[in-house]
């Protein structure tokens, strides 16, 4: 009787490993498939972003040039103007975002300001008068 039970613990042990052996398997196909998914997703994000940052720009210069028109009263220039500024900025946002241009170089946008210095301490190789 004790060598039954033996015996079946043994091989519910035996089908157990090989149920096993057939799950971790089949676990490395998910995990490619969760990998795929996760790579899907991330696009799918980035280009979301992308999207709504050309779509804000757009609206913020259409809304510019709406209340440019509507306080100076100057017809449909300033919603067109802006409406194409907002467009412009919208592409370059884009383009920038995605890594076609480079932003400026800090250089760049220093341009016309006077490179502040740092101030001088006390260099060691200066003597002092009263040594």
């Amino acid at each position: 009787m004790a060598d039954d039970q033996k015996r079946s613990l043994e091989d519910r042990l035996k089908r157990l490993d090989a149920e096993l052996a057939d799950k971790r398997k089949t676990d490395g196909a998910d995990e490619a498939a969760e990998a795929r998914a996760a790579a899907s997703r991330t696009g799918y994000a980035v280009a979301m972003k992308l999207s709504s940052e050309f779509v804000a720009a757009v609206i913020v210069g259409a809304l510019l040039g709406y209340l440019l028109d509507h306080f100076a009263g100057t017809g449909p220039w300033g919603m067109i103007v802006f409406l194409l500024l907002g467009f412009g900025a919208g592409v370059l946002n884009v383009m920038r975002a995605a890594g076609m241009v480079a932003s400026p170089h800090p250089v760049d946008r220093m341009a016309g300001r006077e490179l502040q210095k740092p101030p001088r301490g006390r260099d060691e190789t200066e003597t002092r008068d009263d040594a």
